[in-house]
């Protein structure tokens, strides 16, 4: 009884590591999402904080009093039971977030010229955000410059 178990057990670890790497794989729809509804959202307030500003794209700023380098984020999130527009909100604020997380560090203000990367193809917009999602994941890679504006 124990030995068939074991079996049981063995052969349904066997079929989940073969499927699920699969299931993540088999649809990757990558899709624009605006920015606003992600940031304007009840998460997007709660979440995301002002003392550390994002610029899109070529969003006019203030002058920048001084640079801190570029930052590069590549986050993923659990899409499953999510439509694809929530995973993408999801996911969007985590990258968001870790931009703004990286400004504090280095003292910066500000994020500017924030554009998508997603599989390394960088796309530029001031009003939306590239998203791919599957079956399983959904993800968000973002590029921006961490600065410090002038008052």
């Amino acid at each position: 009884m124990m030995n068939r178990n074991m079996v049981t057990a063995a052969l349904a670890t066997l079929v989940f590591a073969v499927a699920v790497p699969h299931l993540a794989m088999a649809r990757d729809s990558i899709a624009d999402h605006a920015v606003a509804d992600a940031l304007g959202g009840a998460e997007g307030k709660d979440k995301v904080h002002d003392d550390v500003a994002l610029y899109f794209a070529s969003q006019s700023h203030p002058r920048v009093e001084k640079s801190f380098g570029e930052v590069a984020t590549n986050k993923k999130t659990n899409a499953f039971n999510k439509t694809d527009e929530e995973a993408c909100r999801h996911v969007f604020l985590s990258a968001v977030l870790q931009l703004q997380e990286s400004a504090r560090q280095q003292g910066g203000d500000a994020v500017i010229n924030i554009r998508s990367n997603y599989q390394d193809n960088e796309t530029s917009s001031e009003t939306d955000y590239v998203c791919g999602a599957g079956a399983v994941i959904a993800g968000v890679a973002l590029k921006g410059e961490i600065v410090r504006l002038r008052k």
